[in-house]
């Protein structure tokens, strides 16, 4: 008699099908296409995890660029002026920075051009 392990099948199919809960179709109840997508929506998580801080840094790029037009100031030369006066913040704060509070965030582009000002 040959051992054929069913509770251990069984375990490992049914946890498959508790990752696929919520799928839509035959995704969520037949095993062999459960497991086909699990493993493909586990490679689309690993992926988005490292995209999503790509995203974040660009969207606050963006808003910081945004704030130093509005001061007359490119992104490139208030982080280049930054850099010069010796303030270390980082980009996610400094958008923060831009969206709460302008009024600090016009002192950091003063200081940032007077670091390239005397420079120069």
């Amino acid at each position: 008699m040959r051992v054929k392990g069913g509770p251990a099948t069984r375990n490992r199919r049914k946890k498959i099908l508790k990752l696929a809960k919520g799928y839509r179709g035959s995704k969520h109840a037949l095993f062999r296409v459960a497991n086909q997508q699990v493993m493909k929506s586990l490679s689309y998580a690993y992926r988005d995890r490292r995209q999503i801080k790509r995203e974040f840094r660009k969207l606050w790029i963006v808003r910081i660029g945004a704030a130093a037009k509005q001061c007359d100031f490119s992104y490139s030369k208030l982080m280049y002026g930054l850099k010069l006066a010796n303030i270390q913040i980082n980009r996610k704060m400094l958008s923060e920075i831009a969206i709460h509070d302008f009024a600090s965030f016009a002192k950091l582009v003063d200081t940032a051009k007077k670091a390239i000002a005397k420079k120069a």
